[in-house]
């Protein structure tokens, strides 16, 4: 899959396929490369682009609010789970955690309980082109627990995190990381009080992000809505 862009306008094809807009019909070569530009019947002209982590935010098929890339940028940042690393996920959702980190070259396990959220989720990592590092399994984490051990890193978005929480000392390596993500401060108040009985290190975030605007007159920050997305919990198994 590529996309094709043209000025804020984005579409996701395949080679040798055909695009129809307000710009014009558009013939896909088969044996197109990014960086390319093809031009439609009235001339308009679309760039190539490979897909990257925030194009397959934007474009990953969805079956709920994904996890917003900053927030996938902590829990990279504060893990530090990097190539060849193991991870364990659950809550896979659409995926695009579990995207990004196949991205870098970690090797993931994640659940889903909701077999077609798991079906999707795996169309997703194929369009990722991680489908050979992201095993998405439909079920229950609490089920498969007892067969998973020595992981770098568990990363869960779960209703149930707080009794996934309870068992992670088995299921991490010595120093591996657990990071949670909840969008409700009662749900992070439990899963602060599991791990604090159980790992070291444990600190919970709010994720907050404000744009600047930018004009001729100066720069301050924007008077929009405060960017908040949820909380995250890190702890750390020593």
């Amino acid at each position: 899959m590529i996309l094709l862009v043209h000025d804020d306008r984005e579409y996701l094809r395949e080679p040798g396929t055909e695009l129809q807009t307000d710009l014009g019909v558009l013939e896909i070569p088969e044996e197109v490369e990014p960086g390319d530009v093809l031009t439609t019947h009235l001339d308009e002209e679309f760039r190539v682009r490979r897909l990257r982590g925030p194009d397959l935010f934007h474009h990953f098929q969805r079956t709920g609010a994904p996890m917003l890339p900053r927030d996938v940028g902590l829990v990279v940042g504060e893990t530090g789970v990097a190539a060849g690393d193991r991870v364990l996920d659950a809550g896979t959702g659409t995926g695009v955690l579990a995207g990004y980190l196949g991205r870098l070259g970690v090797e993931v396990i994640t659940y889903e309980r909701d077999p077609e959220f798991a079906e999707v989720a795996r169309e997703n990592m194929a369009l990722a082109g991680v489908d050979d590092r992201v095993e998405v399994r439909s079920g229950d984490v609490l089920e498969g627990l007892d067969s998973h051990s020595g992981f770098d890193a568990v990363t869960l978005d779960t209703e149930d995190a707080p009794s996934v929480v309870e068992r992670v000392p088995e299921t991490l390596a010595d120093g591996g990381f657990l990071a949670v993500y909840s969008p409700f401060v009662e749900a992070t108040r439990d899963v602060v009080e599991a791990a604090r009985e159980r790992l070291s290190n444990v600190r919970a975030i709010e994720t907050i992000q404000r744009e600047l605007d930018v004009d001729t007159r100066g720069t301050r920050p924007s008077t929009g809505p405060v960017g908040h997305s949820g909380y995250l919990v890190f702890a750390r198994n020593v």
